[in-house]
C-alpha cells in the first residue's frame, strides 16, 4: 500500500478531508496521511481508539512515536494525557489501551537503528506575547524535533533543511501558500523546501526534520 509515498513531493492534509478506515483491533480507527507498506509499514496517521478500547500487544521493530491530540492513551508504562509526546525506540514492545477514547498522531518505522532513547515528554503549551519560541524535544542523526509557540499575527520562517519537515497544528490557525490550516491540519515539505507561515491567531505547532524511511 502506498499513501502519499512520493516524498519528494509536498503534500498537506486538513481534517475536512480525514477518511477513517479500521485497523485490525475492533474499536481503533485511523486516518492514513503516508504509508509505505501493509499492516508493518513506515506510515504517519493519526488514530483513534474508542472508549474502553484496546490493541494487542505488539514489537515496534523500527520504532514508535505518537503524541496525545485528544483523551488518555495508556500502556503498561503509563498513562499520557493531552500533549504527551512518547517516543518507543526500536525493540521496544507494548500493549495499548484507551479507557476513556483518545486520538493520537502517530508515526512508525522511522527511527535509525542507533536511536535507543525512550522517554516521554510533555509539550509545552504556553502563549507568548511577540514573536515565536522553540522548544526542542529530540534530535538524533539529522533527525529534529520541536514545539513552536508563536504569537499571533506573524510570520514565521523555518530554517531550509535538506529533510523532508513536517508541521502538525497542534492548537490555534495558520495559513500557509495561501491555505488556511486549523487545529490538526499536517503539511509534509519535500527537501530544500522554504518553510514560511503565517499565524492567524496565537498557534502552538509540531515540527519535525527528518530522513527519509521507506523500508
Amino acid at each position: 500500500m502506498k499513501v502519499r509515498a512520493d516524498f519528494a513531493e509536498t503534500v498537506y492534509v486538513t481534517p475536512e478531508t480525514w477518511r477513517w478506515q479500521p485497523s485490525p483491533e475492533s474499536g481503533v480507527e485511523r486516518v492514513m496521511l503516508d504509508r509505505v507498506g501493509e499492516e508493518v509499514a513506515v506510515a504517519t496517521s493519526f488514530v483513534r481508539y474508542a472508549e474502553h478500547s484496546k490493541f494487542l500487544p505488539h514489537k515496534h521493530d523500527l520504532g514508535e512515536e505518537f503524541i496525545v491530540l485528544e483523551g488518555e492513551f495508556g500502556d503498561e508504562h503509563g498513562r499520557y494525557p493531552p500533549l504527551s509526546y512518547v517516543r518507543n525506540p526500536p525493540g521496544t514492545a507494548h500493549a495499548p489501551f484507551s479507557d476513556p477514547g483518545c486520538l493520537i498522531f502517530v508515526k512508525l518505522r522511522q527511527f535509525s537503528l542507533g536511536d535507543s532513547r525512550q522517554f516521554v515528554e510533555r509539550i509545552v503549551d504556553e502563549p507568548v506575547e511577540v514573536g515565536w519560541q522553540t522548544s526542542q524535544l529530540h534530535t538524533h542523526e539529522g533527525e529534529l524535533v520541536e514545539s513552536i509557540s508563536c504569537a499571533g499575527e506573524l510570520e514565521v520562517e523555518l530554517p531550509t533543511t535538506e529533510f523532508i519537515r513536517e508541521l502538525l497544528v497542534l492548537s490555534g490557525r495558520i495559513e500557509w501558500q495561501g491555505q488556511v490550516f486549523d487545529r490538526l491540519g499536517w503539511i509534509r515539505l519535500a527537501p530544500e523546501s522554504v518553510a514560511v507561515f503565517k499565524t492567524l491567531e496565537p498557534s502552538l505547532v509540531f515540527t519535525k526534520t527528518r530522513p527519509l524511511f521507506t523500508d
